[in-house]
């Protein structure tokens, strides 16, 4: 039973301010603290992040001013969303996509913000403390145990996973202005200023020098092929689009909401706390001469021994494992918000049902398959096991195809002038001009690079 009754009053955010920081949350996760920092490091430095912004304007921004599009102008969820605008039925795949991927990633970034919560929770009692007394060695198996405890554990890292799905429920539950809005206006300020107080001590530090090097260092001839592919898909991925996250959130914007300006500071904000975030990791990692590349076994493994050493550092540990739950946390909301939306307004579910089935669905098969100790842990899909295979099929293959599918129905099959009073809030904006260069792009650019990228991505496209 649909609910399209266009009397039915739908909540909205306060204000532009509360729109940027529910985006921002949205975007900014757990590839912030580590995963694109490390991937400008390796690939060329300030070269990569120069074409990393090439690559948002050319793709990232495209896709999410469209979804901010769809999102305010339909009012509604991303499958409904069709429906408002008298579209085709085939354009609710779009929709079906997005709650699909938005599910198929909470699966194991719940399991991932599980670990990130216990660390915090270990940092503030004080569980690391002792590992500055100990030799570097042992200190090294301490932490190594700890980490393969938290992961391989037969029911701590559920029930993290389950702790992690309640706070989001809540938030879910407390609704827009109450909710989501209340707690990233609350929480995008203090992971900033966090990652700020992070990063002006690593910058203390004797490795300083070196990790700046490293992360900022113009070196154009590691600009490869391969390397623009991977410059393209997380520009891509990383303003969490092509997941309905971004459609739901624009069906709550102001009616004044600049939309075009709104996916400009997303962008270039999101980009901002991951290069502090590399600030506050490199120079660490450089001072005690630990191995940049060692991904995410740097942030459980070796960041506990690394702050044991530096003044304060327990106080420090436990803020940047806070800062990582806030991204976990921020990130989570925003995927959850769109299963729930199409519960409440295409099955006229109750917002309590809803909010309950979508985290017992994340909860159950979770606990089935995600973790190593999971009834299911250990069976392998295509050598995947479950964890890497709902990271694969929602990043390489929902994702792409849900961002190449929105940007066609936008640029081709939304009326120009339609498309264009939206975005300039019925011509209070002057952004002629900006609006037409869009149009452009989404229409004879950003559908080739998500095709690459898609390619690239299932790996029919080496280059």
């Amino acid at each position: 039973m649909s609910n399209l009754n266009p009397n039915t009053k739908r909540e909205t955010f306060s204000s532009g301010l509360a729109v940027f920081f529910a985006t921002l949350g949205s975007a900014v996760g757990l590839g912030n603290i580590w995963k694109f920092p490390y991937l400008v490091g390796i690939n060329g430095g300030g070269a990569f992040i120069l074409v990393y912004l090439i690559c948002v304007a050319l793709v990232g921004m495209p896709v999410a001013i469209s979804e901010f599009y769809i999102g305010r102008r339909a009012r509604t969820n991303p499958i409904q969303a069709f429906e408002k605008l008298k579209a085709s039925s085939f354009w609710k795949i779009i929709g079906y996509l997005g709650v699909l991927t938005s599910l198929f990633v909470m699966l194991f970034y719940s399991s991932v913000a599980g670990w990130v919560y216990l660390y915090t929770f270990k940092a503030i009692k004080g569980d690391f403390t002792n590992i500055a007394s100990l030799p570097i060695k042992e200190a090294g198996i301490f932490v190594s145990n700890e980490f393969n405890i938290a992961v391989n554990g037969t029911l701590s890292p559920m029930l993290w996973q389950l702790i992690v799905i309640a706070i989001v429920s809540i938030i879910i539950f407390a609704g827009v202005k109450k909710g989501i809005e209340k707690v990233t206006k609350t929480l995008m300020p203090v992971l900033l200023v966090l990652i700020i107080l992070c990063a002006i001590r690593a910058l203390t530090l004797e490795g300083a020098k070196e990790g700046i090097n490293f992360l900022f260092s113009m070196d154009f001839s590691a600009i490869t092929p391969s390397v623009i592919l991977s410059a393209l898909g997380l520009a891509f991925f990383k303003l969490s689009i092509g997941m309905g996250t971004m459609m739901t959130y624009a069906s709550y914007f102001t009616d004044d909401n600049n939309m075009p300006v709104t996916s400009a500071r997303v962008a270039l904000s999101d980009t901002g706390i991951s290069m502090l975030a590399g600030l506050a990791i490199f120079p660490v990692v450089f001072t005690f001469g630990l191995e940049p590349g060692s991904g995410r076994g740097l942030l459980f493994n070796t960041i506990p021994l690394v702050f044991s050493k530096i003044p304060f550092g327990n106080v420090l540990l436990a803020a940047f494992f806070f800062l990582a739950s806030i991204a976990a946390t921020t990130a989570m909301t925003s995927m959850f918000a769109v299963p729930v939306s199409v519960l409440t307004e295409s099955l006229n579910m109750k917002k309590g049902k809803a909010v309950l089935l979508t985290g017992g669905v994340i909860i159950f098969i979770g606990i089935l398959t995600v973790h190593p100790s999971s009834l299911l842990g250990n069976i392998t899909i295509l050598s995947l096991n479950f964890f890497d295979l709902f990271d694969y099929i929602s990043s390489n293959i929902f994702m792409p195809i849900g961002g190449l599918l929105i940007a066609i129905f936008v640029g081709y099959f939304v009326a120009k002038d339609d498309l264009i009073n939206e975005l300039s809030n019925q011509g209070k904006l002057n952004m002629a001009i900006y609006l037409k260069l869009f149009r452009l792009i989404l229409r004879y650019v950003t559908p080739i690079l998500l095709i690459i990228i898609f390619l690239n991505s299932v790996g029919l496209l080496k280059l």
